[in-house]
């Protein structure tokens, strides 16, 4: 059963392969395959929790090897997640020449009303329909002082603080808890379509800090002590994200990633689509002040998320796990999980 299963994944495999290796980016990409025993940790991990996340978007995979493995991943029992893994998969090292990082990101919480009023001032918009035909549209600046968006009932909501609203954006989803206790969730809604500015390594280049000293709490506190040049300083990024209000999601469950799931905290990753696949499984290795050694899945994707060995891992939601996400930025190497004989079809023909 497993060899006729087998051969069924190749057939599709090697179609999706060869597609996939030939793309421009690929050129001077490399892969080199790996056993399970090269994984530093792979034994003491907690693969059943990996199998729970890759169950979250399996289903929605349209390549035939991928929906095979996910109707079997379905069938497992939560003792034979690592087996799952280790009979159908193998993991590959890709590069592309750059330095690996990884990063991590978070759900922001804010604080918010559904109406403007007392320390509620700053809106949280949705994309009017002139930005999403424009596709380069009006800059932070000129959607935020020249009353274009006003009286036109675009606002999701109201939150009390500007910088929060603008890492919100930077996040691309979060929560906003209400006066009552409720909670509004908001997901990506689109964007103003112009190219975003660090408006951390603008604070470096003005010799106000050192690259290691900036953070988002670094920013934050310096914004709301140098109110009116904190506010120019947010205008410097001309980048302007809207947002969607989602429903539908359990307060218990994650944002929703690149694939429209919820993700989940220290199980799913941002990866480059370009070299990994959304919805492959991971195994990311790092050291810093996080030490991780974890199994997770392709999940999301960032417009900062760029190469091969580029990640940003989700730490989870709220305050501790922005601070946490905010100190991330270590080396390390990530391997990428693909059916076997999808794997193979990677290598060089003459190995």
């Amino acid at each position: 059963m497993i060899s006729a299963f087998r051969k069924a994944l190749g057939t599709a495999a090697l179609c999706g392969a060869a597609l996939w290796a030939t793309s421009e980016v690929r050129a001077e990409t490399s892969y080199r395959l790996a056993s399970f025993d090269q994984l530093d940790g792979w034994a003491q991990d907690d693969h059943e929790k990996a199998l729970g996340a890759f169950l979250e978007t399996c289903r929605d995979l349209k390549a035939s090897d991928w929906q095979s493995l996910c109707a079997l991943a379905q069938q497992q029992s939560p003792s034979a997640a690592r087996s799952f893994f280790e009979l159908f998969f193998r993991p590959v090292l890709i590069e592309d020449g750059k330095k690996a990082l990884f990063t991590g990101y978070f759900e922001p919480e804010l604080r918010g009303s559904r109406y403007r009023g007392g320390r509620y001032q700053y809106p949280v918009y949705k994309m009017p329909p002139e930005a999403r035909r424009a596709g380069t549209w009006l800059t932070r600046r000129q959607i935020l002082t020249s009353g274009v968006m006003e009286g036109r009932g675009l606002e999701i909501a109201w939150v009390d603080d500007p910088v929060e609203l603008f890492f919100l954006q930077i996040q691309g989803s979060g929560r906003i808890r209400l006066p009552d206790g409720r909670v509004i969730r908001v997901g990506y809604g689109g964007a103003n379509g112009h190219n975003y500015r660090s408006i951390g390594q603008e604070l470096v280049r003005r010799g106000i800090y050192n690259a290691h000293q900036v953070s988002a709490q670094v920013i934050q506190n310096w914004v709301k002590r140098n109110p009116a040049a904190g506010r120019e300083l947010l205008f410097h990024n001309p980048t302007y994200v809207f947002f969607r209000e989602v429903t539908g999601v359990k307060s218990s469950k994650g944002p929703l990633g690149a694939m429209n799931r919820s993700i989940t905290a220290m199980r799913s990753v941002a990866i480059d689509p370009a070299y990994t696949p959304l919805g492959a499984p991971v195994w990311v290795e790092k050291d810093g002040a996080r030490h991780v050694r974890q199994l997770m899945i392709a999940q999301d994707t960032g417009s900062a998320i760029k190469g091969a060995q580029r990640a940003d891992i989700f730490i989870g939601t709220g305050d501790q796990a922005g601070q946490e996400a905010g100190k991330l930025r270590d080396p390390g190497r990530m391997f990428v999980l693909l059916p076997i004989q999808r794997a193979y079809a990677l290598l060089p023909e003459d190995l």
